[in-house]
């Protein structure tokens, strides 16, 4: 299965480009058995000289949906498809450094019908999209925009798939990583673990722990670390004599166990992750009018933040997806730098605070809903997540704002005290990166089940 896409952006510096537009076609083989088409607010101005070439401006993006918006369905409609591009691995890239921005890893095989229009149809004048379908009389319309070259990236195709009549060139043209022959001591340690969700420990000869890792399939994780043909990859494999893993059930769990694991035990291939997987925060302060503005900073280790995210462009987008979510003031949250009103009032989604319309008491109190859902300042709760087993659930446990520790319990066991509770934590220590980690996966997954505690007693739900 592929997935036939054409990616318009910004234009300008590498790697600081967004997307303006994106269409992508689900082919078989055969036909063309699903579509995505959709203008992105990329959340920064297009160059002029793209603006030229595709027509797309500003303008026209002010009211698309941003690209958090549309991930899923790009991730669903590419979903073990090989990704078909002229000129493949531009718009792989770009797709890749958005998902990165959002902190989610988009790993796809990637083809490209430039290398392949090379190999097949040679001595060509121009392979340039343009230029080399209406030499094959392939039509083409709406030119340097997504649709059109994608709908003539698919017709191309189709023509190539009919040329390479062996299909050797498509399996070499394949972007994938060289495989190396696992040997037979690594076979066996891939055969014990499991695929299921945990962390897992890599030992020497000796015992000791040379790297310390989590995944939702550990056995997929192990395979990757064992055909990997990087260099720390390879030293693992010399080295690594066993293989132990623990089950968590929730990927949470899984993380906050990793990150403690690494710190005590200090393995030597995990230097890298000693770094903060976090470089900025959401802080707040109340402005000479009385209303409370929120702004995202780079950590400030003395400054008491709200929560905290993987990058800037992360945070961007949660700002703009909470300023919806709660009819927020643009200006308020540091998003709209314009002299008079914010964009949002004009479009009536702001109350007016930039204006002062609005009263600062009525503005205060949903922007204190944000905070109160976002932070974990003072409160204690327990969050619920999947267990190990169908009947079981895994509880994590944070008391005046700092994580205690984890457990897990029976679904037919009801906790209604905290004593009880307790008993059946493991503890666990509280930091800056644990915070972190809690934080960020739950404002990402809303399923997760919140119960408040009040001293002795566990009374309500989030």
């Amino acid at each position: 299965m592929y997935a036939i896409l054409d990616i318009e952006t910004t234009g300008g510096k590498y790697n600081e480009e967004g997307i303006t537009e994106i269409a992508i076609y689900k082919f078989d083989g055969h036909k063309v058995v699903d579509q995505f088409i959709s203008l992105i607010n990329p959340e920064r101005p297009i160059q002029p000289f793209v603006v030229n070439l595709t027509g797309i401006n500003n303008k026209m993006l002010r009211n698309a949906p941003k690209f958090y918006e549309v991930a899923k369905r790009i991730v669903e409609i590419t979903t073990d498809c090989i990704i078909v591009a002229h000129n493949a691995s531009f718009d792989y890239r770009i797709l890749k450094t958005e998902f990165n921005r959002l902190g989610f890893d988009f790993e796809r095989q990637s083809l490209c019908t430039v290398e392949l229009s090379q190999k097949l149809i040679p001595d060509q004048k121009s392979y340039s999209l343009g230029k080399l379908v209406r030499s094959l009389g392939i039509a083409i319309s709406d030119r340097h925009r997504a649709t059109g070259d994608a709908q003539a990236t698919v017709k191309l195709f189709k023509l190539l798939l009919s040329k390479d009549l062996e299909k050797n060139i498509l399996k070499e043209t394949v972007k994938l990583e060289t495989k190396r022959k696992v040997d037979d001591k690594l076979l066996k340690l891939i055969e014990i673990v499991p695929a299921s969700t945990g962390v897992y420990y890599m030992h020497r000869e000796d015992g000791t722990i040379i790297y310390i890792g989590k995944s939702k399939n550990i056995k997929k994780r192990v395979t990757q670390h064992f055909t990997n043909d990087n260099r720390k990859s390879k030293n693992i494999q010399d080295e690594v004599s066993n293989v132990t893993y623990e089950i968590t059930g929730s990927e949470l769990l899984a993380l906050l166990k990793e990150n403690e694991e690494i710190k005590l035990n200090r393995p030597k291939y995990n230097r890298a992750l000693k770094r903060n997987k976090f470089d900025q925060a959401l802080y707040q302060f109340t402005d000479e009018k009385g209303y409370k503005n929120l702004v995202v900073k780079k950590v400030d280790r003395n400054k008491k933040s709200i929560t905290t995210f993987t990058n800037r462009q992360q945070a961007k987008s949660f700002m703009h997806r909470w300023t919806e979510e709660f009819k927020l003031c643009l200006k308020l949250m540091d998003l709209d730098s314009s002299k008079g009103n914010c964009f949002n009032y004009s479009i009536e989604k702001c109350n007016g605070a930039c204006l002062l319309e609005e009263p600062a008491d009525d503005y205060n109190t949903r922007v204190q809903e944000l905070i109160s859902l976002n932070s974990f300042e003072e409160k204690s709760m327990m969050i619920i997540d999947r267990g190990r087993e169908i009947d079981e659930q895994s509880v994590i446990l944070i008391e005046e704002g700092k994580f205690i520790g984890i457990g897990y319990f029976n679904l037919n066991h009801q906790i209604n005290n905290i004593d009880i509770l307790k008993s059946i934590i493991t503890p666990m220590n509280h930091n800056r990166d644990a915070q972190h980690i809690i934080q960020s996966y739950v404002r990402q997954h809303k399923r997760l089940k919140v119960v408040l505690l009040n001293k002795n007693k566990i009374n309500s739900e989030e």
